[in-house]
């Protein structure tokens, strides 16, 4: 019996001395975080229903009746903000958001730094840079008929269509927001808090927007159309349209 209890105690003393012999493992490398790709997505809605073009009516907050031929606009120096100020900016920060072409309703912010971010900032229209320094070529192209000239720049926002109410002969409006300096300026800049944070990490996520033409035609002041149906340079009324489009994006969702 004695034998045996010392044979045990033998071995377990041994294979104590065997473990503590024995390297501790290498710890694995903690993973560095990646790069990825953040994806905007726009829906042109008026009030709760998505926005069709030609033969879809609405009403505005006057009380006008209308259909919409062309909506476009440009969503610029768009960045990422975290709590941490790490923030992340676009480069060459130019996208154009035509309602009568699909493809333009999406598109990729490339290479965003990992990290968690729980903010969106981005300029609705084109900066003061770019305006004095002329047309240039990709989004900010003059072939899309967004431009004016050297001197008065591009044009932030289009809203074209037709209205019963409308003091056009023909019946149609046409607003347009250029302007980029002094008081009558429509660059607008606005910061957004994303529903849910997104955490980059070498993948995808998505931030879904919506823009409300109802908030063009009335988001601060409700636009009459039998006394304003045109809008077509700078100016008090164009800074009245600006202050509008200021207040028409909601976001959706975000996430992966």
């Amino acid at each position: 019996m004695k034998k045996n209890i010392l044979r045990l105690t033998t071995i377990a003393a041994l294979s104590l001395f065997i473990a503590s012999c024995k390297k501790d493992p290498t710890p694995s490398p903690t993973p560095t975080p990646k790069a990825g790709t953040v994806k905007l997505e726009f829906n042109n809605m008026s009030g709760a229903e998505s926005l069709r073009m030609e033969g879809n009516w609405y009403k505005n907050q006057n009380g006008d009746s209308f259909t919409v031929t062309k909506f476009n606009y440009y969503i610029s120096n768009i960045k990422l903000n975290n709590a941490d100020g790490n923030n992340f900016a676009e480069a060459e920060s130019y996208h154009l958001v035509q309602q009568s072409v699909s493809s333009s309703h999406s598109f990729d912010i490339a290479n965003v730094n990992a990290g968690t971010y729980n903010s969106i900032t981005f300029t609705i229209g084109v900066d003061s840079l770019h305006n004095v320094s002329g047309a240039k070529a990709g989004a900010l192209s003059p072939d899309f008929g967004m431009f004016w000239t050297w001197s008065t720049g591009y044009i932030m926002l289009k809203l074209e269509g037709s209205s019963p109410q409308s003091s056009d002969a023909g019946k149609n409006f046409q607003l347009h927001a250029g302007g980029f300096s002094g008081p009558n300026s429509t660059v607008r800049t606005v910061t957004m808090t994303l529903p849910s944070a997104i955490t980059v990490n070498g993948d995808e996520n998505h931030i879904h927007l919506s823009a409300d033409v109802q908030k063009v035609l009335g988001g601060v002041k409700a636009i009459n159309l039998a006394v304003t149906p045109t809008i077509m340079n700078a100016g008090p009324n164009g800074k009245m349209l600006a202050d509008n489009y200021e207040k028409m994006f909601t976001i959706t969702a975000s996430g992966k």
